[in-house]
This record gives structure tokens, sequence and C-alpha cells, in this order.
């Protein structure tokens, strides 16, 4: 018979390894591609240097590249997907993890094209008085 404090101890352990277990089974976004929690996601619009990234995001998708500017999306300092601002499907690489950013990505378009942009941001600073 084993004293209580390690039968508890032990029950404790396994405890841990299942939900540790059912954790990654459930953030894997395909077979064998787990999602990094700590990444880092920085969203931008596009430069002249992003031109070859973009061709290859194009090229990985099979689809030609759109005209425009982007609003791109680095996962730890690498380009996997890219929204064009004036509308139409995104690229995204096929090989990595995607599908927590392109809903950001979305939002971020919305914000940088809506047309009540320009007059709230006038509207905020016609108010104030010097």
């Amino acid at each position: 018979m084993n004293h209580p404090a390690f039968r508890q101890f032990l029950m404790t352990e396994q405890a841990d390894r299942l939900n540790d277990r059912s954790r990654r089974r459930y953030s894997d976004s395909g077979p064998g591609l787990p999602v990094d929690e700590e990444a880092a996601v920085v969203l931008r619009l596009c430069t002249v240097h992003d031109d070859e990234a973009l061709a290859r995001l194009a090229e990985l998708e099979g689809r030609p590249l759109q005209r425009g500017r982007f609003v791109l999306a680095e996962v730890n300092g690498a380009l996997v997907a890219a929204q064009p601002l004036a509308g139409g499907p995104a690229l995204a690489d096929p090989f990595r993890p995607t599908a927590h950013v392109l809903p950001l990505m979305q939002l971020r378009v919305g914000q940088l094209s809506s047309p009540a942009r320009g007059r709230f941001t006038l509207r905020r600073w016609s108010t104030v008085r010097l």
C-alpha cells in the first residue's frame, strides 16, 4: 500500500500528462503541424522589398499575384500570408499554419479600407480647441 501523499502525487502527474496530450491534440492545425502558442505575429503593409516573397506565396497557391497593396502576416519573422487591400482571397503558405492569422488580416484590411476612417479622424481633431 502506498502512502496517501505519494498516491496523490502520482495521480496529479498522470492528470497533467493527459491534459498536455489533449491540448497538443486540439491545437494541431493539421497532421504534424503544431501551433506555437508563443509565436510572434506581425501584421504590416507590404513594401517593395516584399515583392519576391509575395511572388513566392502566389506561386505556392498556384494563382497569379494581384496588383496593389497587401496586408502581410509574419509569424516569427517569416512571411506566411498576404491579404489584398483591394479585396479578394488571401494568399497563404500551404506548408505553415495560417488559420490563426487570416481573420486578423481581414480585420486589419477592413480597418484600413473603411471609408469612415478619415472622417472620424477629422471629426476628432476638429473638436480640439487650442
